[in-house]
């Protein structure tokens, strides 16, 4: 593991469990086993260090749902798809998504703008899709704006309360989250409703697998 990954593992781990604003610089350097002159080389400020991180969660968080809404053919397809991803990458890659959820207070407006942007693009082609199915009668959506905030705080919480310890697996988490979505929006195929098995998506280890894989992690 290379020193940034190692910064970045543990900074994360410490801004979930303890706060921004409670970690400090020889806290981050301390728990990546580096030194203060090596930190530096990675941020220019502990602000910085966390803009890096929530662009990386945020910019990777985009790039996957592009990939899922590239093998989806419908919107109730689509939405199906990003529920499943949006499930694993909050399931798998939760310190990283609970610190981008709770800390965006913490950042300055310049820097808050641009974390912002990436969140908005992201919560735009959910938005999106319920759009389109409500307009091709697929999806029964009295208010698009309120049913994307509300499904989206719905599969953002199983990076709060989800535990391997419990009676189902992140599998059929992922299932039980894509069919209550659909339920909630009354997803149809003519007269009759849908659930992910009904669909023509890629199987549920296909989401997981694109959850985990490796990302080469840029130059600072």
């Amino acid at each position: 593991m290379s020193s940034y990954q190692r910064l970045r593992a543990s900074a994360l781990e410490l801004f979930a469990t303890r706060g921004f604003q409670a970690t400090g610089i020889r806290d981050l350097a301390a728990g990546a086993g580096i030194s203060l002159a090596t930190l530096y080389h990675y941020m220019d400020s502990k602000e910085d260090l966390l803009v890096r991180l929530m662009r990386e969660s945020l910019g990777r968080l985009n790039a996957d749902a592009r990939t899922v809404l590239a093998e989806a053919a419908s919107p109730v397809e689509r939405l199906a798809g990003l529920t499943v991803m949006h499930v694993f990458a909050h399931g798998l890659r939760r310190t990283e998504t609970l610190v981008v959820d709770r800390e965006l207070r913490a950042l300055k407006e310049e820097s808050r703008q641009a974390v912002v942007a990436l969140r908005d693009e992201y919560e735009a082609m959910w938005a999106r899709q319920l759009a389109d199915g409500t307009a091709d009668g697929t999806l029964l959506v009295p208010d698009v704006r309120v049913t994307r905030l509300a499904l989206l705080a719905m599969c953002t919480g199983v990076a709060y309360w989800y535990s391997e310890k419990g009676e189902l697996d992140l599998d059929e988490v992922a299932v039980v989250h894509a069919d209550l979505v659909l339920a909630q929006v009354g997803a149809r195929r003519g007269s009759r409703p849908v659930r992910l098995a009904d669909l023509d998506l890629p199987p549920v280890s296909w989401f997981r697998e694109l959850a985990v894989r490796e990302e080469r992690q840029p130059a600072p």
